[in-house]
């Protein structure tokens, strides 16, 4: 269903930074849409609608996942399973268990990686036995009609709703909504996908992550086949997400590639992602394609963003990193004596803007989401036209 193209030309020395042009080619674009054709496996060139899956072929019932186990049992990480995180781990080996499970079985110490405590954030490695204690589903809910907080967290979720099918949902997460739980966090998706729960008590689950501040497109699973199969889309990396965001400055050159290795520096408030050395303790590698789209004189600049690994505030650290921060950017905004335009509001200008995969049952689903309000306002006071052909559409897929 998709289709590999040869690999851009790129100069023999990296750009400062870890920044590096691309020059795109006849080669890289994707080709014309024929009723009864294939799918184009490169981004169509026009802005897509929220559209539902084009389904090949008839729906298949699928296996259920094996049973959860009753007794404590011992797994060995799998090559595809390598740098994954702890937690996604057992999202992906145990579709239906709960993000607060999860939690609960890591926290006290009932997962062992190699004999050893593990925290729920921590990467395996292919090789490493992993000591599972007995699992269980949460109980179901007792049935009868939702409460009042119930039915508007209800309605809330159906109107963030891009796409919706008996096996997935793509909601546009606004800005400031938690995806999970954590210190001080009341409210988050996770908790609001309770009341979808269905009638053998399983609820919809989340396939993938967004930061707090950042809008758009969030994956969801509603059964455990759609969780399984949409899982290994991500880890086989056969998903193609674009982003956009604001950024200080012009990116010179206009479209290039970041390359470097990530690992979080922890302090007593906070944490962070700061670019490392390949070899350092907690390093992982990571791979953004930019392209600009539009300008601000030389102030700002609308940059197009395609993640091919997805770390942990990647796109933010790698923008940073080439010395052109994300606007409203907390924690990697480093730009000194710089003022924010007046009438841009002082919030993270980062948009998940388009979600490209493979629907668990044939075709795909393709969604976007708008730009979140504050991100409007500011395309309409610097002149930004939100409806240009995007550029990073022919930036490659590895």
């Amino acid at each position: 269903m998709s289709r590999r193209v040869k690999r851009p030309l790129r100069p023999a020395g990296d750009r400062p930074k870890g920044a590096r042009p691309y020059r795109g080619s006849s080669a890289e674009r994707p080709p014309a849409h024929r009723p009864g054709g294939k799918p184009a496996a490169r981004f169509a060139a026009s802005p897509p609608r929220a559209s539902k899956p084009v389904v090949a072929e008839p729906a298949k019932v699928a296996p259920e996942p094996p049973p959860l186990p009753t007794k404590v049992q011992t797994v060995v990480v799998t090559a595809d399973e390598s740098n994954m995180r702890v937690d996604r781990f057992l999202e992906a080996r145990f579709p239906g268990l709960s993000f607060s499970h999860i939690q609960r079985i890591v926290r006290k110490g009932e997962l062992r990686v190699n004999g050893k405590r593990a925290d729920s954030k921590d990467r395996l490695e292919e090789g490493q036995s992993v000591r599972i204690p007995p699992l269980k589903l949460d109980a179901p809910k007792g049935s009868g009609t939702l409460s009042e907080a119930a039915t508007k967290t209800l309605h809330a979720l159906k109107e963030m709703t891009l796409f919706e099918d008996a096996d997935v949902m793509v909601l546009n997460k606004p800005a400031g909504l938690a995806v999970q739980g954590g210190s001080g966090i009341t409210r988050n998706v996770d908790l609001m996908l309770e009341v979808m729960r269905d009638a053998k008590g399983q609820k919809p689950r989340l396939v993938h992550r967004l930061d707090r501040e950042t809008s758009g497109c969030l994956l969801i699973a509603k059964t455990r086949f759609a969780a399984t199969a949409l899982t290994g889309s991500f880890r086989h990396r056969s998903a193609r997400k674009i982003y956009w965001a604001l950024v200080a400055g012009v990116p010179k050159p206009k479209q290039g590639r970041i390359s470097t290795y990530l690992a979080k520096e922890e302090s007593e408030d906070d944490s962070i992602m700061r670019v490392a050395k390949h070899g350092d303790e907690g390093a992982s590698h990571a791979v953004t394609y930019y392209a600009v789209v539009e300008t601000s004189a030389q102030k700002l600049a609308w940059v197009s963003l395609k993640p091919v690994t997805g770390r942990t505030h990647q796109l933010r650290a790698h923008m940073a990193h080439i010395d052109h921060a994300i606007v409203g950017d907390p924690k990697y905004f480093n730009k000194e004596n710089w003022d924010l335009p007046g009438g841009l509001q002082n919030r993270l200008h980062l948009l998940a803007r388009r979600l490209v995969i493979p629907h668990p049952r044939g075709g795909v689903i393709d969604v976007s989401a708008p730009l979140p309000p504050h991100m409007l306002q500011s395309w309409n006071l610097l002149g930004l036209e939100h409806d240009r052909f995007d550029p990073i559409e022919n930036a490659p897929e590895e």
